[in-house]
């Protein structure tokens, strides 16, 4: 445990300019540590003139600040994953695979530390944190048995003398543009399973949360991910308007809210590359007649508050089969007993919303319900 904590501790001083890195963080600006970027296997400094505050969404205390990534240096890193691209299309399957047999092994050991950083930076419960790190990880165990899903078909004899055969090979640079809602498990939703099938990565993580994606990547590389093979920028839209236009990236992926995923995808498309994007969701839960009202009030509770309602399965609608009246009282109970507090408390139940305006948005549109249905008592 102590060699994990050191490893975490020195993963810390590459990301980042550190004189200490703690759940305390420096109050001031000037005073809290920049954030680098990785290019070519290397965390460097950025050159920019621009910076974004991350805070800790607890304290409002300034963690580190965050370069919004120069044009340079964006098409240094597309140029080092090019670059590093035919060597490791070339390296097996089972190489490949073997890094991130390692990677999820080093992932567990510094499982808590991640966790520690998604809090600080996010501020969900630290117990939350630790179920995102997890959620990422199992993505990085499916990485280590991709070898089937890149198998081709073989069809003889589709017409006269012609057997019909398909192969799936790799890209080229994919990028990835990440929300602040799960700042490791979504990075991890991404280039494990891209690079183990051959491509090489340029990764956008949040700019409000960015310091666990580069503490993964500090682990990637300790893996034996080649240099190059993964690269990370920051910024804001400019950048993601960089990844969508530049010709030399085939294929982006992206998760978060509506208005961004179309734009993404359309200008993405626009550029002839492969596009995913998975967009806000709404969630509903129907309860029956019969359901057990002890463990159905915790379900719906864990699923509707959890994270601060702030993630795509968050349930935003219930619908009750029968009324709503026999359901009034528990729920409002059950809302009441979950304590708000900052993340690593231990009696935490709900960590803050991310920035104080999500929070003031949130309780518009609590306000708005409320008007709109006339309050509780309308409920039905």
């Amino acid at each position: 445990m102590q060699r994990s904590q050191q490893t975490l501790a020195l993963a810390y001083a590459r990301v980042l300019h550190l004189k200490r890195f703690s759940s305390s963080a420096a109050a001031a600006s000037a005073d809290a540590p920049t954030v680098k970027l990785l290019i070519n296997g290397e965390f460097k400094d950025s050159s920019t003139d621009s910076w974004i505050n991350v805070t800790n969404p607890a304290t409002q205390d300034v963690v580190s600040r965050l370069p919004l990534t120069t044009v340079a240096e964006f098409k240094a890193a597309v140029q080092a994953a090019k670059d590093a691209f035919p060597a490791w299309r070339a390296t097996p399957v089972p190489t490949r695979q073997r890094v991130m047999l390692k990677f999820q092994e080093l992932i567990r050991q510094n499982w808590d530390e991640l966790a520690k950083s998604v809090t600080t930076e996010q501020g969900k419960t630290f117990q939350d944190a630790k179920g995102d790190v997890f959620r990422g990880l199992e993505v990085v165990e499916a990485a280590c048995g991709i070898a089937p899903l890149l198998m081709g078909e073989t069809v003889e004899n589709v017409a006269g003398g012609i057997d019909c055969y398909s192969l799936r090979q790799p890209l080229g640079v994919c990028a990835g543009i990440c929300p602040f809602n799960f700042p490791a498990m979504v990075p991890l939703w991404m280039y494990p399973l891209a690079v183990t099938a051959g491509n090489t990565f340029v990764l956008k993580p949040s700019e409000k949360d960015p310091g666990a994606s580069l503490m993964l990547a500090d682990l990637a590389m300790q893996a034996g991910l080649p240099r190059g093979v993964l690269n990370i920028v920051h910024g804001t839209r400019d950048v993601v308007n960089n990844i969508l236009d530049h010709p030399d990236i085939a294929a982006v992926s992206f998760v978060g809210g509506d208005a961004a995923g179309r734009y993404i995808y359309g200008r993405a498309a626009a550029n002839g590359k492969r596009v995913q994007c998975n967009l806000g969701a709404k969630n509903h839960a129907v309860v029956l007649p019969d359901a057990d009202v002890d463990s159905t009030v915790k379900a719906l509770t864990g699923a509707s508050f959890g994270a601060a309602g702030q993630r795509c399965m968050a349930i935003s609608a219930v619908v009750f089969v029968g009324g709503f009246e026999r359901w009034r009282e528990p729920m409002l109970e059950a809302a009441k007993s979950l304590k708000v507090n900052g993340g690593m408390e231990p009696d935490a139940d709900v960590g803050p919303m991310i920035t104080p305006q999500a929070k003031q948005r949130a309780e518009a549109l609590i306000q708005a319900g409320i008007d709109q249905v006339g309050g509780w008592g309308r409920m039905t």
